[in-house]
């Protein structure tokens, strides 16, 4: 039998937590381990119950969403937190990820790109809305072989650059082409070569260096 996957649901709006609870009971690989309608229940049940990931709100009382990811982040490493939120303002994005959150979903989004987003930070990623992803990139160029404390790297092209951040943050190839208007077969290609450049082979190693390299850190 195939373990499923455990989240809790933490939103302080009783209607919104049973819409979500309808929508991913109705995956067979994910069980609702446990809800709570306020910051500090919702830190109770994930420290209690451990679950795979944390489904949070920004906006609860007690304790809002960010502050919690980061208590989370320092007792319970092991969950994974994603946001579900109606705010699109750069700065939310920011310190959601500042404080360690794998996933920023905006409660506008379809119903679809929530279980994608769920599937995404399971297998190791980072999901980002697509309608605010492109917010991450500004300002934000790879660091490569800089002051001599990691070894020269090849530099990436400026399409090798965009392809490898959007799938550290779980974008699929077909996604990706279409954000970056350019074909399929190219994004594969872009990805092949970037992937070689930098020594990595994984996807799961691709996010790790996208993260220790600031790619998603430096708003």
């Amino acid at each position: 039998m195939t373990t499923k996957s455990t989240i809790a649901l933490c939103d302080d709006h009783p209607i919104v937590l049973g819409g979500l609870r309808n929508l991913i009971e109705s995956e067979p690989d994910f069980d609702i381990v446990g809800t709570a309608t306020d910051g500090l229940a919702a830190l109770k049940l994930i420290n209690e119950k451990r679950p795979d990931i944390a489904l949070i709100d920004i906006s609860m009382p007690e304790l809002n969403g960010i502050a919690l990811a980061r208590r989370l982040a320092d007792e319970a490493p092991s969950v994974r937190v994603v946001v579900l939120t109606v705010y699109e303002d750069r700065a939310f994005l920011k310190q959601a990820l500042d404080a360690g959150v794998r996933g920023y979903l905006l409660k506008r989004s379809a119903a679809e790109s929530l279980i994608q987003a769920l599937r995404a930070v399971l297998t190791g990623g980072i999901y980002v809305d697509p309608a605010i992803a492109d917010r991450i990139f500004v300002n934000n160029a790879p660091r490569q072989g800089r002051g001599g404390d990691k070894p020269l790297m090849p530099a990436l092209t400026e399409r090798e650059s965009e392809v490898l951040k959007l799938t550290a943050l779980g974008f699929t190839n077909k996604e990706t082409a279409r954000r970056l208007d350019i074909g399929v077969k190219s994004v594969e290609t872009y990805k092949a070569r970037g992937l070689e450049k930098l020594g990595l082979s994984t996807r799961a190693e691709l996010v790790r260096y996208a993260s220790a390299e600031g790619w998603l850190a430096n708003l």
